[in-house]
């Protein structure tokens, strides 16, 4: 594969880049990580000398971008090699829109298959004596991030935010009395309300009395002067926080995303019709909340007990 041909001779400019287009379309949150993304798809495809920016993507055919799906299959988890085929399809079809490329060649360039996903969901669903422990653990630790650690696990495990919603939550998006969140900018760039259940707005309450009720983030990073900044976390000190935790509690090790699962399925458990949870959680799909149920074939069986048939047996002679 010839690296140089793949090369933009010049700088273009950003309104007729393909990667820059598609990059500037995107929610906030969603940006730096497909933008990491599209730099991996150019390293690849020019041994490091190409980064998003540099490569010229309307220059890629399929012998390109079926060599990129093989790469990505052998390095990355199939949900990331197909995260990152979206966005080398999505680039590849503003290419196409900005008449940078024929429409023979992108629908041939666009002619791979996405990676095989496994059918089971990864993680697993938190034990209440588990999120029991965790809370004790920060209960104990008097310090500023004992009350901030609770409330971002009562957060996360309550409302059943992503973490990187969890860490753009102003202090505005919080009311109190009735419990609300208002997400912002969620995944696909949409809004939602959430609800916190009584005993986690306590547990955020607790949290702003040390943090204060200054605008600002909701959550946020602690000096080690026990100074609080008002500045957001990222998601990776969410990531740290957890384990953190986890260690200090004796809990099997998790990642963030479990409190997400734990939600979706303990909702499901206790009845919650499936649109609703798929509400609450900003799935696009109620399709996407089905995999979150693990309430097994015995919830399956009690369900269909609740189905009456009238009938009476026949008098046998």
């Amino acid at each position: 594969m010839q690296t140089q041909t793949l090369i933009l001779s010049k700088p273009a400019p950003l309104t007729l880049h393909p990667a820059a287009v598609y990059l500037s379309a995107l929610a906030p949150g969603s940006r730096p990580t497909m933008e990491q993304a599209l730099n991996s798809i150019a390293s690849l495809l020019t041994n490091g000398e190409c980064d998003a920016m540099t490569l010229d993507w309307a220059a890629l055919r399929y012998q390109h971008t079926a060599a990129i799906r093989t790469a990505l299959m052998r390095r990355f988890a199939p949900a990331t090699a197909n995260k990152m085929l979206c966005a080398l399809r999505r680039v590849l079809l503003e290419a196409l829109r900005l008449d940078l490329m024929g429409a023979n060649d992108y629908a041939k360039a666009v002619d791979f298959k996405s990676v095989q996903v496994k059918k089971n969901l990864r993680g697993r669903a938190l034990k209440s004596d588990e999120i029991a422990a965790l809370m004790q653990v920060c209960v104990e630790d008097s310090a500023p991030q004992g009350a901030r650690d609770a409330a971002l696990i009562a957060i996360l495990r309550g409302a059943g935010l992503r973490r990187s919603e969890a860490v753009n939550l102003d202090l505005k998006d919080f009311s109190a009395s009735i419990g609300r969140l208002e997400v912002r900018c969620g995944k696909g760039g949409k809004d939602r309300m959430v609800y916190l259940p009584t005993s986690a707005v306590a547990v955020v309450e607790d949290w702003l009395s040390v943090r204060g009720r200054k605008p600002g983030p909701l959550l946020c990073p602690i000096r080690k002067g026990k100074k609080v900044e008002l500045r957001q976390l990222t998601p990776q000190a969410v990531l740290w926080i957890v384990k953190k935790r986890a260690q200090e509690a004796g809990v099997e090790l998790f990642s963030p995303h479990d409190f997400r699962r734990t939600f979706c399925s303990d909702l499901l458990d206790c009845g919650t019709d499936i649109v609703t949870v798929q509400k609450l959680a900003g799935h696009a799909s109620p399709v996407t909340t089905s995999k979150y149920d693990r309430r097994g074939e015995e919830t399956k069986r009690r369900a269909v007990e609740n189905l009456d048939i009238p009938y009476t047996p026949r008098k046998r002679k």
